[in-house]
């Protein structure tokens, strides 16, 4: 049977929120972008007056890089990594990955992220799986049309099972691991035997770990 040690990434293994992030760098490499802002603006405000859910708001927020190749995201992307994703890694995240890699767990990475630029931290080499949300591409294009659901909550929980079944792979989840630092997560939490909170103001029955 599998071990799993199980990591969000934003806020549990990054400092920052990777997505405003990367509309952070597209602004830096090309001020032309700053265009997008008030629609970025917009989107977080129907979010706060629940008139968006969290689908509608990604798909308004990636207006940014709608419409590009997918060959020039990838080329996008890749420099975004190299350039500011792994910058913002905490240190006791990938110390933690590497510790627990060494006793035979398999480290998978699951967020709500765009999977079409979390998949960047397979080059942490102790990474065996991401599962992040998924946006479709069209004929070679990006849409911004999200496909199925936002990878949050339980849906972290269904996408982890339709992987575990689809692969044919047992898990000993009472042996597993979760890493968050919020408790959207915990339906994630609840399915291990090791759920750990990172950087959790408050107090709480789960233990804490302080990463820096």
């Amino acid at each position: 049977m599998k071990k799993l040690a199980i990591f969000d990434i934003d806020y549990t293994i990054t400092k920052k929120e990777t997505l405003m992030e990367l509309f952070k760098y597209v602004i830096k490499n090309d001020k032309r972008n700053v265009r997008f802002l008030p629609r970025a603006v917009f989107s977080g405000l129907m979010y706060s007056i629940k008139i968006y859910d969290e689908k509608k708001v990604k798909e308004t927020f990636l207006k940014f890089i709608d419409k590009i190749h997918e060959k020039d995201l990838a080329e996008l992307v890749k420099k975004f990594y190299d350039e500011k994703l792994q910058t913002i890694l905490y240190e006791d995240a990938l110390t933690m990955m590497k510790k627990l890699k060494s006793e035979g767990y398999d480290i998978y990475l699951i967020s709500a992220s765009p999977e079409f630029y979390i998949n960047e931290f397979y080059k942490i080499k102790e990474v065996d799986k991401i599962i992040g949300t998924k946006f479709t591409f069209k004929e070679g294009i990006f849409t911004r049309k999200m496909e199925g659901e936002n990878c949050k909550g339980q849906e972290k929980v269904r996408r982890l099972m339709e992987v575990i079944k689809n692969e044919k792979i047992e898990v000993d989840f009472k042996e597993s691991y979760m890493f968050s630092d919020s408790l959207s997560d915990k339906p994630l939490l609840d399915l291990v035997g090791k759920p750990y909170l990172i950087n959790y103001k408050k107090n709480h029955q789960i233990e804490i770990l302080k990463w820096k």
